[in-house]
């Protein structure tokens, strides 16, 4: 569901607009505040399933649990080609440190690793476990590469090709924010060359996977075909826990919109 200004000139009586869930991008914020009409997200409900499910892939690319699995069950039995690396003393980089990346950062506080965080618009959030770090001494030192960013125009594509060849070394990359976010044909050709040890994607550019074009089917094809890519249907956020979290978070932020008076 979109809310779209087109919709907004419809609702003469509407006085907040609630999103039951992480990310604004489907919902025309700068015409609600023309009319001044409140928009409540509720980021701090899924928060913490979407920093499990990104401890879930990483653990899943890096020690080949998924393809393990495929094997097995398959009758096929490999432990050396299988043979994984650990978290530990891993350098992590994570770009984008709201809700999200925080939650993300405290789930692997206790593996060992360095955190690296990035924010363009909120430096100020970024604390420990996490280091604040420049995009360039993140890609300069960073092994595994999270993304935590939300959808906005400046975001589209914002994983490009220039962008993946800034890391200094191979780099693990995952991603559970948006798939617009990521350039899809320069994440492929970055894992064919070996730029990208391997890639953990909980979102696609296009999600409606029967109405690709030609060239998101292309890539499609390959990811779902390559061992080092792990792939899940945008469930980061999406647990039995969090619907009921994020619930409780829009009501108590339209009850303190209340008290303040600001929905009379």
């Amino acid at each position: 569901m979109r809310i779209t200004a087109e919709t907004i000139k419809l609702a003469d009586q509407l006085r907040f607009v609630a999103r039951a869930g992480a990310g604004l991008d489907n919902i025309d914020a700068e015409a609600l505040q023309e009319r001044g009409i409140a928009l409540i997200g509720a980021n701090e409900g899924n928060r913490q399933a979407v920093g499990e499910h990104a401890l879930g892939m990483l653990l899943s690319l890096m020690r080949n649990i998924t393809r393990g699995d495929r094997q097995v069950r398959d009758k096929v039995w490999l432990r050396e080609e299988n043979r994984g690396e650990e978290i530990s003393g891993k350098t992590v980089g994570i770009i984008g440190f709201g809700n999200m990346g925080q939650s993300f950062a405290r789930v692997l506080s206790g593996f060992g690793c360095r955190i690296l965080a990035y924010d363009l618009f909120a430096p100020e959030k970024i604390s420990a476990p996490a280091e604040p770090v420049s995009l360039e001494v993140l890609q300069a030192e960073a092994d595994i590469v999270s993304l935590h960013i939300p959808y906005i125009p400046e975001n589209r594509a914002f994983a490009d090709d220039a962008f993946f060849q800034g890391f200094s070394k191979p780099i693990w990359f995952m991603n559970t924010s948006r798939g617009e976010v990521v350039d899809q044909t320069a994440l492929v050709r970055h894992l064919q060359t070996g730029k990208l040890k391997g890639a953990a994607l909980d979102v696609l550019e296009n999600e409606k996977l029967q109405s690709l074009t030609e060239e998101q089917s292309q890539n499609f094809d390959y990811l779902r075909s390559a061992d080092h890519v792990v792939l899940t249907p945008h469930i980061a956020g999406w647990t039995h826990e969090s619907y009921v979290k994020i619930n409780e978070v829009l009501v108590q932020k339209i009850r303190a919109l209340q008290e303040a008076g600001k929905l009379s």
